[in-house]
This record gives structure tokens, sequence and C-alpha cells, in this order.
């Protein structure tokens, strides 16, 4: 039997339950919801017993982000922990229903802590060489962010730093520049044909990829894949069907660890 690879593969957007308790409260349908998600990660990144390990989540972001850090909480952070704003502008919650605190705080004590606290588990128990935070995109940026309107690229590698994977004035990178230009090569070398791949740009990394590295000193890459790759339109089909991207993805995935590992 083929040997692990040293991966832990976070998926933390990728869920779209949503607790019976907060139902009622939201002003989001459930076609919004699903759309303000990652939809179909956990299937695009689930390596099964090829990687050392894999954390994912049936939560909705839209309901708690395990991505952001714990503060500040309502209504400091629209796009935060517990959102109160997507990211095109719309009111997640009917007016007055926004959870209070006694309420964020069993969501973060039911959903939060234990995905953070089970990260480092499991860094620690599987011997963990490398993370990925991995992630889908909308194929350009909506309203209220900082790219809106602008197409963005079929694959976007995170590592905190510019757009070569070098360090920013007074950052951290959290993971090595080869490490990520290299595995920016072998996604042009796969999946150039569909689009361009970037590093760092629309996104470098958040909070889990930072926080855990600061934490364990493991090496950690953010992954971002187009939406337009995997997601019918009504005026096109998908390029690639989600067990096709699968498969492209871990390919990739292997052959830059048998560069760098």
């Amino acid at each position: 039997m083929t040997s692990r690879h040293p991966f832990l593969i976070s998926i933390p957007h990728g869920g779209t339950i949503v607790p019976d308790t907060i139902r009622p409260r939201l002003a989001l349908t459930d076609n919004e919801l699903r759309y303000h998600c990652d939809p179909d990660t956990r299937q695009i990144f689930r390596f099964g017993q090829r990687v050392a390990a894999c954390i994912d989540t049936p939560i909705s972001r839209m309901i708690v982000d395990l991505n952001r850090p714990p503060l500040p909480l309502p209504p400091k952070d629209p796009d935060g922990i517990i959102k109160t704003r997507s990211v095109d502008g719309k009111a997640v919650y009917l007016p007055g229903c926004i959870p209070d605190i006694s309420l964020i705080h069993r969501l973060l004590m039911e959903h939060y802590f234990p995905y953070h606290q089970r990260i480092d588990e499991l860094i620690d128990k599987e011997k963990v060489k490398i993370a990925f935070d991995c992630h889908s995109m909308l194929p350009q940026g909506s309203a209220e962010q900082l790219d809106a309107g602008k197409k963005r690229p079929l694959i976007c590698l995170g590592n905190n730093g510019d757009t070569y994977g070098n360090p920013v004035k007074g950052g951290l990178i959290t993971c090595p520049v080869e490490w990520v230009t290299t595995l920016e090569h072998y996604f042009r070398e796969e999946m150039g044909e569909f689009g361009p791949v970037a590093i760092n740009d629309p996104f470098s990394g958040g909070f889990i990829a930072n926080a855990h590295f600061w934490r364990k000193g493991v090496p950690w890459i953010q992954i971002e894949v187009n939406r337009s790759l995997y997601e019918p339109t009504p005026k096109s089909e998908p390029v690639l069907s989600v067990p096709e991207l699968r498969e492209r993805i871990w390919g990739v995935l292997e052959t830059f660890w048998r560069d760098v590992g």
C-alpha cells in the first residue's frame, strides 16, 4: 500500500448546514446561503487515504466563519466570524435577529473552537509536514470586496506574501517562497490551458493558515479554485467535473511534494 502524503487538508467553507435555532432569523434564502459558501469543496479536496489528515465541517460559513479571527463580533465586522452582511451587500439576518452574545458563544463553542483545536491535534498526531487550506472563489469580485468586478484567476495560492510569494513589509509568510512558486509552476503546467494561476491575488491567506503556522510552525498554503471551472452557468457547461478537477489537483500536489518534500 502506498504511504500517505504528510498533508493536512483543511476545508472550512464547504458546509451548508444551518442550525434549527438560526434558520428563522435569516434573511438569506437557501440558494443565497449556498452561493456564499464554497460549494463542492468537500468533494474537490477530499483525498481520502492519500493524505495524513483532513478536516472539514458541515456548518455554513454564513453562520460561523472558521477562517476569521474570533474577534471582533457583530456589529463591528460585517464579514467577520459571525456575518451580518454578504459580500454583495445583502443582510444575512432579519431586522433585530442578529445573534446575541449568548448564542454567539454557543455557536463558537460548538463549531469554531473545536475545528481549530482539531487542526492542532492532527498536526501533532499525524506528523504533518505541510497544510493546505482549501477554498473556492467566485469568478469575479463581489460588490463589497477589494477586487469588485475584477475577473479572478483560475487558481490563487496564498502564503501571506506579495504576488511573488515574498514577505510584505512587516509580514510573515506561511511557507517558503520556493514552495509556493513551485506549486504555482505545477498548477500552470496542469491547468494553464483553462486560465491564469496567481500568488496572493486576490487572496493571500486567511486566519486558519496564519494562526496555525504561527502556533505550530508547519508550512501552510491557501488554495482557491475558481468556481467557473466546475459550476455550470446559464450560458456554459462546467470545464471539468468535480471528480476530474479533484484528480488534477491531486496530481499537482503529488508532483509538487516530490519536488520540495
